[in-house]
C-alpha cells in the first residue's frame, strides 16, 4: 500500500496489512530481552521467537561471551525488508559490534586498561547505566577503575537492577544480600557479562575515563551528580539525594 512507513507497526481496523516498518531503532542501553521483544514486534513474530533463534543465528561473538550477546547487540538502526529474520537482524547487530569494538582505537585503549576487549564492553555497560549524562560517562567509567585497583567492590545498583530484570532508582538494603553473579555489592570485579548493550559514547569513555580520583558518586538531583572521593562527603550528598525524593533508597555508585 501507498503511503509513508512508520517507525512501529501499526494496527489495522480493517483487514488490510497494516503499514510494516522499514526500520529498526535499537535505542543505547537497552538489555538483550528488550532487543529481543522489539524484533518480534517489528517482524510480527510470536513473543520469544528471536530468543529461540539464537541456537541457529552462529553470531561472531567472543570467546568470554560463552554464546551470550549481551552486550554486543550493537545500538543503531537497522533496515527490515518483508523477508528479514531475527538470525539476519541479531547478526547484523553483532556484527556492528565487532566492528566497532574490534578496531585499533578500542582494542589500544582496553590494553592500556589492562583488560581484554570484552572486559571494557562490560565496563561500557555499567557506564552506560549509570551516567546520568553524557558529559558524565568518563567521571563514571573513572570510578569503576579507581574500585576495581583499589579491590573495593563496585557497589554498582545497575548491576543489581540487571540480576533482578528490573530497573529503578531505588535500590534496598535486602536487594544488596541477593545471591547472583551480577551483586556487585558482595562479588569483587566486574560482573561476569555485559549488563546491556552500550553505545560509542560509553565505550569511549570505558577506554579513555576522565583522570580524577573519584569513588563515589550520586545523581542528587536531575542534572547534579556529584563525585568525590571522601566518603562523608559522599554520605552527605546522599542524604540530599533522599531529601529530594518522596521515599526509597538513594541510588548511589
Amino acid at each position: 500500500m501507498a503511503g509513508t512507513a512508520v517507525a512501529v507497526p501499526l494496527l489495522s481496523a480493517g483487514g488490510d496489512e497494516a503499514t510494516k516498518p522499514t526500520s529498526l531503532v535499537i535505542p543505547e542501553g537497552w538489555r538483550t530481552g528488550q532487543v529481543y521483544a522489539a524484533v518480534d514486534k517489528a517482524l510480527e513474530l510470536p513473543a520469544g521467537t528471536t530468543r529461540k533463534s539464537l541456537t541457529k543465528a552462529r553470531l561472531k561473538l567472543p570467546s568470554d561471551a560463552d554464546g551470550n550477546p549481551e552486550g554486543y547487540l550493537f545500538p543503531a538502526t537497522y533496515p527490515l525488508t518483508d523477508s528479514t529474520t531475527p538470525q539476519q537482524l541479531l547478526s547484523a547487530m553483532v556484527d556492528t559490534a565487532n566492528k566497532k569494538f574490534n578496531g585499533a582505537p578500542v582494542a589500544a585503549g582496553a590494553q592500556r586498561n589492562a583488560m581484554n576487549v570484552y572486559q571494557a564492553v562490560t565496563i561500557a555497560s555499567i557506564v552506560q547505566a549509570e551516567a546520568a549524562t553524557k558529559a558524565d560517562m568518563g567521571k563514571v567509567a573513572r570510578v569503576v577503575f579507581n574500585r576495581l585497583e583499589r579491590g573495593m567492590p563496585l557497589q554498582m545498583d545497575s548491576t543489581l537492577n540487571y540480576a533482578l530484570n528490573r530497573s529503578t532508582l531505588r535500590t534496598t538494603e535486602s536487594d544488596t544480600r541477593i545471591e547472583s553473579p551480577y551483586n556487585s555489592y558482595q562479588r569483587m570485579g566486574l560482573p561476569p557479562t555485559p549488563i546491556d548493550n552500550p553505545g560509542e559514547d560509553a565505550m569511549r569513555a570505558a577506554i579513555n575515563p576522565t583522570p580524577g580520583d573519584w569513588l563515589y558518586f550520586v545523581t542528587v538531583k536531575p542534572g547534579d551528580t556529584r563525585f568525590t572521593s571522601d566518603y562523608a562527603e559522599h554520605r552527605r550528598n546522599v542524604a540530599e539525594f533522599n531529601r529530594n525524593q518522596p521515599s526509597g533508597s538513594p541510588t548511589a555508585g
